[in-house]
This record gives structure tokens, sequence and C-alpha cells, in this order.
């Protein structure tokens, strides 16, 4: 049995449609914290209450699984404690093997967000449990309401300087996370993934150009700067100065990666960002 946490989010669903492809329904744990919502989402595998905040229930969730991927939580702060209960109550269930998605570059990230997935991949190291780490890069999508709000404003706007963005598609890491959870060989191993086809928001804005037909330049801007601009625009504490921090560390590398990782594990290139936002963005009239 293959246990898939986080069910309901949007890499969770991508994930378990893909399983369904490759190994029997009825094999297939959807473990999620709101089960009610499974038949709206056409999950169609056994569906189980799964909360990271309920030991007793994550540890009952567990029963007979054999291979668990556990999809990092969302609630930055309580990622660590959360994942915690998971790992112990693994443990505790015999499960076989825990595939991990952490974060690209986790050990050496200078985001704040990779301080709890160190601390899960270190969990996991001292468990006994057999288990596996992918390292995902930035989710390509997150640049598609970037993308609209460009076009609304006549402008993208960030603090990113020349720094590139080695993003791939969700689907792309739901397909990688499949390939592990139903191969051998992959026991111990760090996978760093990450787009091949890295760019930088000066790349962006013309890719929204390209695609929009809507001439879209980039201004960039210093970190307090641009977290002001967020702020006026409505944005609510703390995104502003969250997101504005990320577009420095983007310059100093922090979303970038070179490896071929991802691509050798999904068998063909990851999705270029003008393939994730040539879809969503309808040219000029």
């Amino acid at each position: 049995m293959i246990g898939v946490t986080c069910a309901s989010g949007r890499l969770g669903q991508l994930v378990i449609g893909l399983l369904r492809e490759k190994v029997p329904a009825g094999e297939i744990a959807a473990l999620m914290r709101s089960p009610e919502k499974a038949e709206e989402l056409g999950l169609e595998v056994e569906v189980r209450p799964f909360d990271y905040n309920e030991p007793d229930q994550i540890e009952a969730g567990l029963e007979g699984i054999g291979t668990l991927l556990l999809i990092s939580g969302s609630e930055v702060g309580l990622r660590e404690i959360q994942h915690r209960n998971v790992i112990l109550a693994a443990m505790a269930q015999g499960v076989g093997r825990i595939v991990y998605t952490s974060l690209l570059h986790a050990g050496t990230s200078p985001l704040k967000l990779a301080t709890e997935h160190v601390a899960t991949e270190l969990m996991l190291a001292e468990s006994g449990i057999p288990f596996t780490i992918l390292r995902n890069g930035w989710y390509a999508e997150n640049y598609i309401d970037t993308a609209r709000s460009a076009l609304e404003a006549g402008a993208l706007y960030g603090a990113a300087g020349e720094g590139r963005i080695s993003a791939a598609s969700r689907r792309d890491y739901a397909e990688a996370a499949v390939a592990v959870l139903t191969s051998e060989g992959h026991n111990g191993r760090t996978y760093e993934l990450s787009g091949d086809r890295a760019f930088s928001l000066g790349d962006l804005a013309g890719t929204i150009s390209e695609i929009s037909g809507t001439e879209i330049p980039y201004r960039d801007m210093p970190e307090s700067d641009y977290a002001k601009a967020l702020a006026e625009a409505g944005l609510q504490a703390p995104w502003p100065d969250f997101l504005a921090r990320i577009d420095r560390q983007i310059s100093e590398g922090a979303l970038y990666g070179d490896g071929q990782a991802l691509a050798d594990l999904i068998g063909h290139p990851p999705a270029s960002i003008r393939d994730i936002l040539a879809g969503e963005l309808s040219p000029a009239a």
C-alpha cells in the first residue's frame, strides 16, 4: 500500500492520478485532513483522515502502509512538529519507506523555508526507516498570477535583479515522486530537482510580452521598495516582506539549479515557464 499525505492538495492530487496509471487503486491510500472532499476531487482510492496535528489519527492512518509519500505541510513554522508526528507514527507502524518532498538545495539554501526541511531530513536519517529526499525547486505555476498582475499593471515589478529561477511544473514534480514510489534503487538518495531552462524576471517579462502581445518591461527595485509596493497594492502582512525577501534571495541564487535529476527521473524535459504560461495568458486583441 502506498500512502500519499496532503492528498487533497494540488501536488497530492496529481501524484494520486499518476499512481493510478501504474498501480491498482486498491493499493493507494489518500491521507487527507478533510476526507469528505475526496468524492468531489474524484480521487477514487481509499481515503483516510490524516491531520498532521493529530498524532493518534496519523498513526491509525498509517496502518498497513508500506511506502509513504510525505508531502511537506503548508503551515510554515509548524512543519517541523507536524513532520515529526508523521515520522514517529511511521516508526510505530513499521512503514517500510518514506519519500519526502523537501526544498531545492535545502542544506545550503538561504531561504528561511529551508530550516524546517533540513530538520525533517535529519529526523528521517535518524528514524531507521529507508528514505528518499526529493528536493523540489520552485513551482512554475507560482508565476501565473504574477504574469496576470504584470499585464494589469503594464510592467513586471520585483527585486530579484539578474537572479535565475529553475522552476518546473507541479506535474513534473509529481511524475518524479511517482517514479521513485514505484521503482527500486532510491533508498538513501537525495535528488535535487529543478527545471532545466532557468529564467530571470527580465526573461519572464519577455515571455509574458511574447505570449500576450503586450510589451511588459521588468522594473527592478530595492527589496524595501518592493515590499512597500506590495503592501500598497493591498497584500496583507507578512506577505510583502516575505515575498520581497525571496526576490532578494533569488538574486543570490536561492532558486537556481543546474542539475538534470528531474529530467532523468521523469524521462523528458521539464515544462518551461513558457509552456506553463502559454495556456493562461490571452494574446492582446
